[in-house]
């Protein structure tokens, strides 16, 4: 059985030798948004022959075929996730770096109608928030 990365590959007649396969599968199991060095120690874990190189070359091949989205989170870090099946924006703690996926219809209608006010049919768009704890913002007092 194939991962949904892999599935998407073949699909469009992607060569998949071994290590791509791994790379695939490393994508698709992560539930966060992993950059290349990340996912380099995740499939290496399971092929000590895979090179850093060839994660770098099979994420730019994802990427270019439409299979990846890039992100950058303001880290310095680029991150890398399945093109989502349905449109979602990220909310970035930018102390832990953890990444939360969420969705609002609110924010989609308001950034339709923001579009439409100004002269513009919304064709697509990213929305990060980078925010801290609650608790963390609190001032001493």
């Amino acid at each position: 059985m194939f991962s949904p990365i892999e599935d998407l590959c073949e699909q469009r007649g992607m060569r998949m030798t071994g290590q791509r396969r791994i790379i695939a599968r490393v994508l698709s199991d992560s539930e966060d948004h992993p950059d290349v060095e990340e996912v380099y120690r995740r499939a290496s874990e399971q092929d000590s022959n895979i090179s850093i190189a060839t994660v770098y070359r099979t994420v730019r091949l994802f990427e270019e075929a439409g299979i990846l989205e890039r992100h950058e989170f303001g880290d310095g870090r680029t991150r890398y996730e399945q093109v989502p099946k349905t449109h979602h924006d990220h909310l970035i703690n930018i102390q832990t770096r953890a990444v939360v996926e969420f969705s609002d219809k609110q924010i989609e209608e308001l950034q339709r109608a923001i579009a439409e006010r100004l002269g513009y049919r919304l064709v697509g768009h990213r929305l990060e928030l980078y925010c801290v704890p609650i608790d963390a913002a609190k001032p001493n007092g």
